[in-house]
């Protein structure tokens, strides 16, 4: 933000506009702060200074209006008709039988969903916007359309009043009781709060604590083999989720299957931050954080050199650290000896769906949320991330828990999902402005963090880039553009995973295999399209791969750590205190 915060209001120069586009811009900025009514005028406004392209959308709407009356008419006459507009393949909104068999049922699905093709291909083919502008619009038009959804309302779901049929109205009874339920927690639940219990069901890897500091303990996994390699894996997780992604259960956790692979195995698990945080920067993360875990792993195991991994925002700082360590430290006394990524942006040129938010606007707004606490809310975070899949992530569970009545499922994922953190206002506002909106980071030495410019070029140790092909959070084009800028010296292995930002991650082996992956080692220019064509498909799970490519580099067979020793004692048993907070 600009120094003269006096004459300014989201990046506009107030001091040049009206007294009345003054007030009209006070007004806006106080009932749409995200600018959702702005966006969707724009492109009203944008159709309407471009008639002809107007009257060609017009002219299609009006093709599929005859196609859908001659589809009404042959329903309801009782003959066969193919549906005008098929549902996608994932929409399950519509898969129960009587949307398709009843004329009526099938009617209301067809107009609907003609509609919405039509106005959402409009959106995005608005004339005269910028790309992100009609994204932005058509995504606001999208989040109204799937909201006004006929399944969401009980007199227009065939399903819901079967089932109150069949219950003799028990399911709308239980239906109201659900709706309490979660307008108590203030938020639709995707599962019970009291599910399952962290450290008793999730995280139960056997571990202990043997760092804290105000923003993060440090995890060491006890071993399950008498010989480890000498050099220790330490994992830097997100701090947007807890970090138990990594250790759900037994036989969904990455950590235990590290341990017996034979690694020792380090984590971090972030301090959830109130108000007394609230002025943590990035520079505390790296300097408290990865700088102090990695320091802490190789005093642990006596040895100079850790593989460091990062997962998501976690591998962004990875990705902050290992420039800003290169020159802090020098080749010589360098901490890391190779890296990986999991799922994680350092050009956020183009972000994924997230993009839709990130303006001037949308950041000033968050920004003035976060200074009245000193944070951002957990649960705001999660509506955003809800927002851009809302039809699985919030109508599914309205219909399912209000319409029909049913229990929420007892999912492991989606518990962690809705176990959320907070976000400290000055670290977040920094990172939201100078890595997605001025995407500096790429930039060589536009960022001074922790008293180095950073400089991705600097990082010449072996990297293991991970992505995921369904990924909207972080996409894996855009993701495969680090092998673009860590130095030509660096070898990297690129690993795209089919599903998408959390189980192309969470991939224990299975037979028989549930996934595959494609992998190659791009070259630094290469395209990704290039890449993809000549990249070998693999059967099963990446992290066989992964732990091949560890053990040739990670040292000798050593005697394996104890979980604590006498200079770093035990703290408290994993999966520690700060996972706990609420």
């Amino acid at each position: 933000m600009s120094g003269n915060s006096s004459s300014r209001s989201n990046g506009i120069d107030i001091s040049t506009l009206s007294p009345m586009e003054t007030v009209g811009k006070a007004v806006s900025k106080a009932i749409d702060p995200y600018g959702v009514a702005m966006s969707l005028l724009n492109a009203q406004m944008a159709w309407l200074m471009h008639p002809q392209e107007l009257a060609r959308a017009a002219n299609a709407l009006s093709s599929d209006l005859i196609e859908l009356q001659s589809h009404v008419y042959r329903r309801a006459m009782g003959m066969p008709s193919d549906d005008v507009i098929t549902p996608h393949a994932d929409d399950a909104r519509f898969a129960a039988p009587i949307w398709t068999e009843s004329a009526t049922w099938d009617i209301i699905k067809e107009w609907y969903l003609a509609f919405t093709h039509r106005l959402e291909d409009m959106l995005f083919e608005t004339p005269g916007l910028s790309d992100k502008e009609r994204r932005r619009s058509a995504f606001w038009l999208r989040n109204w359309l799937n909201m006004v959804a006929p399944s969401n309302f009980f007199f227009l779901n065939p399903v819901a009043m079967e089932r109150f049929v069949a219950t003799k109205g028990e399911s709308l009874k239980l239906g109201w009781e659900n709706f309490q339920r979660d307008a108590k927690a203030k938020n639709i639940l995707m599962v019970e709060p009291d599910a399952f219990t962290v450290g008793k069901d999730l995280a139960t890897t056997p571990g202990k604590v043997v760092f804290r500091n105000r923003l993060v303990e440090l995890i060491h996994y006890a071993p399950t083999t008498e010989k480890v390699r000498a050099m220790p894996i330490v994992i830097t997780t997100p701090w947007i989720n807890k970090f138990y992604i990594l250790d759900l259960t037994a036989k969904k956790s990455m950590v235990k299957y590290l341990t017996d692979q034979g690694f020792s195995v380090f984590i971090t698990s972030w301090k959830n931050p109130g108000a007394d945080l609230g002025d943590i920067r990035l520079d505390d993360y790296l300097l408290e954080g990865v700088d102090e875990v990695v320091r802490v792993a190789c005093e642990f195991c006596k040895i100079s050199q850790v593989h460091l991994v990062g997962y998501c925002i976690g591998g962004t700082l990875v990705s902050t650290y290992m420039a800003w360590a290169n020159k802090r430290y020098g080749s010589d006394k360098m901490p890391v000896a190779h890296w990986t990524l999991f799922t994680t942006l350092t050009d956020f040129a183009h972000p994924g769906d997230i993009d839709v938010f990130i303006d001037d606007a949308c950041i000033g707004a968050l920004e003035e949320s976060m200074a009245k606490k000193g944070y951002l809310d957990g649960s705001e975070m999660a509506t955003s991330f809800r927002m851009l899949r809302s039809n699985s992530l919030i109508w599914n569970y309205w219909v399912h828990s209000y319409l029909l009545g049913e229990a929420l499922p007892p999912f492991d994922v989606l518990f962690w999902n809705m176990d959320t953190t907070r976000m400290p206002q000055a670290m977040h506002s920094y990172y939201l402005r100078e890595m997605y909106l001025h995407n500096n980071l790429i930039k060589r030495d536009k960022l001074t963090i922790a008293g180095e410019a950073i400089d991705l070029d600097r990082i010449v140790q072996p990297l293991y880039a991970v992505t995921a092909e369904d990924d909207h959070i972080a996409p894996w084009k855009q993701c495969y553009r680090i092998r673009k800028y860590v130095n030509i010296k660096a070898s990297v292995r690129f690993v795209l995973s089919t599903s998408g930002h959390i189980l192309g991650i969470v991939n224990p082996p299975a037979n028989p295999p549930k996934r595959s992956y494609w992998i190659a080692e791009p070259d630094r220019n290469e395209h990704w399209e290039h890449w993809f064509d000549r990249a070998e498909k693999k059967p099963g799970t990446w992290w066989e791969d992964w732990t091949r490519w560890l053990g040739e580099r990670s040292g000798d067979l050593v005697e394996a750590y104890p979980p604590a020793n006498r200079k770093f004692p035990s703290l408290a048993d994993a999966p520690g205190t700060y996972v706990l907070e609420k």
